[in-house]
């Protein structure tokens, strides 16, 4: 009889004919934060999706109303991301620097829309820097801007934006100049924070200087370098914004209005504060390093002053002691009755000699 072959059965289909979760992708709310309609500078009451709210703005500017979606993710995995970038027809380069992340500040321009990457970095709070690893950490916020829709995804978790969603929500005359107010809102709070980082660090730095340069207290090295090496990563984080922001300052006129560069100037006044302030902080650690260095050396030369006179007081006794610890039977006063006395007194008589020239040298 010919033999026949089972077929494999099909996957099992769940309520509505949906197959079960285990197969299928996370839904794209999971990943949502929140999803907000504003029309003509206020929120609209109610929960969307983020193809409703499409549809929503799109009905909206059909009626002659100006309005925009901000829909806020937080890490969202490949097709997640894929999903929103579907609806909101975003380049697939840019998606797939949304979900993979780790990308320096930059500005980049896919049609009409404006893809702004922001590092975040946040001040991890410490008694003193010998005891911790780690003194700045970083996040990154990415941003799409388009003519009616803003997509922000975050990574990190002190990277929050609930604060700058609340502050524009009060703010309704600047929810009227479009959805790029949104970009200069949250380019504004990241560079702020950079400023109140850079105030801490300073804080940190002045008090490993006082350390140093105190002639009472043991020099570390090693929390100056793990300082310069934060340093170094805050201004990995900050400088490079400087040409994303002067790129929206002079480009892209056609898609963002004049009233938003002039806010846009402010945030890249405050950046460029807070990366000359870092490259001050740089310069001033590679000093401390150097100063440091110094102050070793120095402690290493008086260690080897005071052995070198320690070895000097001890060779007196030593090499008296030596010539007469020789076997000759014939060595002038062995027979002396005040030969040992005499030796001894001389001995001490040397040495103390010795420690006071030495003591009066700064050298004991």
């Amino acid at each position: 009889m010919p033999s026949f072959r089972a077929l494999p059965r099909p996957p099992a289909k769940g309520k509505h004919g949906a197959e079960p979760a285990a197969n299928s992708h996370a839904p794209v709310d999971r990943a949502m934060v929140d999803c907000g309609i504003y029309c003509e500078g206020a929120r609209l009451p109610g929960k969307y999706t983020h193809a409703a709210a499409l549809d929503k703005v799109r009905e909206l500017e059909r009626e002659g109303r100006h309005a925009f979606v901000w829909i806020g993710l937080h890490e969202p995995d490949e097709h997640q991301m894929q999903a929103v970038g579907d609806v909101f027809g975003l380049h697939r380069l840019a998606v797939e620097d949304a979900v993979h992340a780790h990308q320096r500040p930059k500005l980049e321009r896919y049609d009409t829309t404006l893809f702004l990457v922001l590092k975040t970095v946040n001040y991890v709070e410490h008694e003193s820097v010998a005891n911790v690893r780690e003194i700045v950490e970083t996040g990154e916020i990415l941003i799409f801007t388009g003519e009616n829709f803003v997509v922000t995804v975050r990574h990190g978790e002190h990277s929050g934006l609930a604060e700058v969603r609340a502050r524009l929500d009060a703010s309704p005359a600047l929810l009227e100049l479009g959805p790029y107010t949104v970009m200069h809102a949250i380019a504004d709070h990241v560079v702020d924070s950079y400023l109140d980082v850079t105030d801490l660090i300073e804080t940190d730095i002045d008090t490993m200087e006082e350390d140093i340069f105190s002639p009472n207290r043991q020099t570390n090295i090693e929390w100056i370098y793990l300082l310069k090496r934060e340093v170094v990563e805050l201004r990995r984080s900050v400088s490079p914004l400087t040409l994303a922001l002067q790129r929206i300052m002079t480009d892209h006129n056609d898609v963002i209005s004049v009233e938003v560069r002039r806010y846009m100037r402010d945030v890249l006044d405050h950046n460029t504060q807070a990366s000359d302030r870092i490259t001050s902080y740089d310069d001033m650690l590679s000093s401390l390093v150097q100063a440091a260095l110094g102050k070793v050396a120095m402690q290493q030369n008086t260690d080897m002053r005071k052995i070198s006179a320690w070895v000097a007081i001890a060779a007196v006794p030593t090499a008296i002691a030596g010539i007469y610890g020789m076997n000759f039977d014939h060595m002038p006063e062995l027979d002396w009755r005040f030969g040992y006395p005499t030796v001894l007194l001389l001995m001490a008589m040397v040495c103390t000699l010795l420690y006071r020239t030495f003591r009066h040298n700064n050298w004991l």
